[in-house]
């Protein structure tokens, strides 16, 4: 009977997760994929440019930034203080090209994970090591906004 159970509770939460067409979706292509790939170089070209306005109305005003070396921001307030003070005109962010992936996520919007790479002007325009991230794109009102953003340095 606990054999049953399991198998019956691991089967329901493999079938809630199972995205119907998911196997077709091509994360390198396609127009979710060129959706976001475009949020993303909006995104960073106001990110790269310190347009504050543009960053402020993408990010969801409940967002959430995981950073494996600074921790957690809940604050979108706090975060684009961050970001003025130790980014603007000290760094530049240039994606990896080809490393973009775009995922759907049903009634909600699509998580992108990709690599990127920092020019640090400070260090003589010294290029980084790719680093991973994830981003998680809300889809509301014929608008994009992350609300999500997990970023991981290499060893950096």
């Amino acid at each position: 009977m606990y054999k049953h159970v399991v198998f019956s509770g691991v089967a329901l939460l493999a079938a809630l997760f199972v995205i119907p067409g998911a196997s077709a979706q091509n994360p390198k292509s396609g127009e979710l994929y060129n959706t976001i790939f475009h949020m993303d170089s909006v995104y960073f070209n106001a990110y790269n440019s310190c347009d504050m306005e543009t960053q402020a109305a993408i990010f969801a005003d409940s967002i959430e930034f995981y950073h494996d070396k600074g921790g957690l921001e809940t604050s979108k307030k706090a975060l684009l203080a961050a970001i003025k003070e130790n980014i603007c005109g000290k760094v530049t962010r240039v994606m990896v090209k080809g490393s973009a992936e775009v995922y759907p996520i049903p009634g909600y919007g699509a998580v992108e994970i990709a690599l990127h790479q920092f020019i640090n002007h400070a260090e003589q325009d010294h290029l980084s090591a790719p680093d991973k991230f994830v981003v998680i794109w809300r889809h509301r009102d014929g608008k994009w906004q992350i609300t999500r953003v997990i970023s991981l340095h290499a060893g950096n």
